[in-house]
């Protein structure tokens, strides 16, 4: 499920010096050595041993695993994503309940997968270490090999198959390490040919046209301005595709109808993206669905059955269009949606608050939905787990901020931990996460995950009340929050800490600088602390659209926005305790952002604990290395806000 979910971090360890029987030269020092848990690499420094108690109950809730739908099988299975051992990998399911065949055997985890049709071939990506740069595999499931299809250097995406499944869409940096373009890869001959050269711009495919003769594009500019476009394969011609009004808009999913018609969710300059038509001749543009809410994703069957999905408040409303009929679900999260090949059968994922994220389909001729995987949840009694409420409070200026908070049953005074989502263009949606519920139900800790302006979901307006010089603005939700922990009877305003990751870890150190006095600690997973050095540092391929978010560092103007908003550049403020974890191979926010933030706030004489991965990226994605970070995190709680 793509979303950016928090990741896990923390670690830590001793180095007691070696035994009197260690032959060590008078000249070399002895290499460090861990306390025991500590994952070979992983490197920490301030962070005490993890005791036994904690690693022993949190690897149950460690234990529970996912299932993400990916694809129909040819023979009537499906093809789904899960974990059994240290990463995710490709399983078969031959029907609802059936053993889970794996079917990649990787040290790297697998990231999307797609049935070659007419054969039993799957397509995936997988990257090295966490850096990002995926390229592109076939498995050939007779032999048990995989061969690789792209570079084995570049940054590479697997786009759209062609109905006549012999061609499929790539995106790469490769030209230049730089720009995305877009090429053709023949799935006969492994052959690839340049289908448009991107030249500073972000393009995406989406769908072939029934024929093949066209494709689907999407040219983004920012997450509050995307134009859709139709490219004729043959000549390489793009036309613009008609939007509501002159305003800037944006579109969501576009999918071909049978008869050339083109479905797509486009808000028309307004507050939300409804669901729309254009017409055949892509003249003109009619509206189908008002909401009041975001339409997020739409699938539309060869049979022309269009399935849609609202997002209303974070949790997924999915619909079929016609007839016009609301899929009766468990409160969740709907992603990965598609159709079978008859169209008799939709395929996704669902994810819920208080259960592991699992594959479903819905059998559209018996309104039935079935339920395909029984994801493990450690042996745990699913009873106890807490799912949340949703709250609003007053910030500054009046406006309603929109929050999910889970609270321990009984507690009469809890500590809280703040989390805050990535992005900053991210909603925090209810899903299950086995440390939240570790936390909540073991721990007795309430956690509270706003969704601050600048999030996604609640309005373009919305999303773009943080932009630029209004961006310390979404720090001050923080501290409306703050307020507003302080008048609830069973939560303790006197222990709060605050943790988050990527865009969230900036949010963290941000709270910490402005909100010291009233937050105890934070946690800051791969976060960015100075806003200068993070645009000036990382990957080349994304600096352009950070910009357009965060602003540029090239403007002096900006620049001293940057320059006076930035913790790394106060960190003689920040007196709470602090955690901060990096991998060392992220390629969004480098490996530097971490190591300055510490040093800096080491040098107040602060303890910091870090935790640091040699082979993780943006976020942790081996369950060694997560385990251990969960575990150094609870650790790094007990102690702030328990003892």
């Amino acid at each position: 499920m793509k979303r950016i979910a928090l990741f896990l971090l923390l670690a830590g360890c001793g180095a007691p010096p070696p035994s009197s029987g260690t032959n060590v030269p008078a000249t070399q020092a002895p290499p460090p050595s861990k306390a025991p848990g500590v994952p070979a690499a992983i490197a920490t420094e301030g962070v005490p041993p993890v005791p036994p108690a904690i690693t022993q109950r949190l690897a149950q809730f460690q234990s529970a695993r996912s299932a993400s739908f990916e694809d129909f099988g040819p023979d009537g299975s499906i093809l789904i994503a899960t974990r059994f051992a240290e990463t995710s990998q490709l399983h078969v399911v031959p029907f609802p309940g059936g053993r889970r065949e794996q079917i990649t055997f990787t040290p790297e985890p697998v990231s999307g997968g797609v049935f070659v049709p007419g054969t039993p071939d799957v397509l995936y990506t997988q990257a090295r270490g966490g850096d990002e740069n995926y390229q592109v595999y076939r498995l050939d499931r007779k032999q048990g090999r995989s061969t690789l299809l792209t570079d084995g250097k570049s940054r590479n995406g697997l786009g759209p198959l062609s109905r006549a499944a012999d061609r499929v869409v790539l995106s790469s940096n490769r030209r230049n390490g730089k720009d995305t373009d877009l090429y053709l890869l023949d799935l006969k001959t492994g052959a690839t040919d340049m289908l448009l050269e991107t030249k500073g711009e972000f393009w995406t495919a989406l769908d072939w046209s029934p024929d093949d003769s066209t494709l689907l594009l999407i040219r983004t500019v920012s997450v509050n301005e995307n134009y859709p476009f139709i490219l004729d394969v043959k000549t390489r011609e793009r036309t613009a595709l008609p939007t509501f009004g002159k305003e800037r808009s944006a579109s969501g999913s576009l999918r071909f109808l049978p008869d050339r018609r083109i479905i797509l969710s486009n808000d028309g300059g307004r507050e939300f993206r409804q669901l729309s038509v254009i017409e055949a001749s892509h003249a003109r543009i009619k509206q189908l669905v008002d909401t009041a809410w975001d339409v997020v994703d739409i699938e539309v069957s060869k049979t022309g059955q269009i399935a849609y999905v609202i997002n209303e408040d974070g949790a997924s409303k999915l619909t079929l269009l016609d007839p016009h009929d609301a899929v009766k679900l468990p409160v969740g999260i709907v992603s990965g949606m598609k159709f079978s090949e008859d169209g008799m059968r939709l395929g996704f994922t669902l994810s819920r608050a208080d259960a592991p994220s699992d594959a479903y389909t819905y059998e559209l001729s018996e309104k039935k939905l079935v339920r395909w995987t029984y994801s493990e949840i450690g042996g745990l009694d699913p009873s106890t787990f807490v799912a949340p409420q949703r709250i609003s409070y007053k910030s500054f200026d009046g406006r309603d901020i929109p929050a999910y908070v889970y609270k321990p049953r009984g507690a009469k005074k809890a500590p809280v931990v703040i989390s805050i989502h990535g992005g900053p263009e991210g909603q925090y949606q209810p899903f299950f996460t086995p440390l939240t519920q570790y936390w909540v139900t073991e721990l007795g800790i309430a956690l509270i995950a706003p969704n601050v302006r600048g999030s996604t979901g609640y309005g373009k307006t919305y999303v773009a009340l943080d932009n630029a010089e209004k961006r310390e603005d979404s720090v001050k939700d923080i501290g409306a929050l703050l307020d507003w922990i302080a008048t609830q009877p069973d939560l303790d305003a006197s222990r709060v800490a605050v943790y988050g990751g990527s865009y969230g870890g900036y949010m963290v150190l941000a709270s910490l600088v402005h909100f010291g006095d009233r937050i105890r600690a934070g946690v800051d997973i791969v976060g960015i602390a100075n806003f200068i050095t993070f645009l000036e540092k990382t990957s080349g391929y994304r600096v352009d659209l950070r910009r357009v978010e965060y602003g540029d560092e090239r403007d002096p103007k900006m620049r001293a926005v940057f320059e006076r908003i930035s913790p790394a550049n106060h960190a003689d403020k920040i007196k709470s305790a602090l955690l901060v974890a990096h991998g060392r191979n992220d390629p969004r926010v480098p490996f530097f952002e971490a190591e300055q933030i510490a040093a800096k706030v080491r040098a107040q004489g602060r303890p910091v604990w870090t935790v640091y991965a040699d082979n993780e990226g943006h976020g942790f994605a081996r369950k060694e290395n997560r385990d251990y970070l969960s575990a150094a995190m609870t650790l790094f709680f007990k102690k702030t806000l328990l003892e």
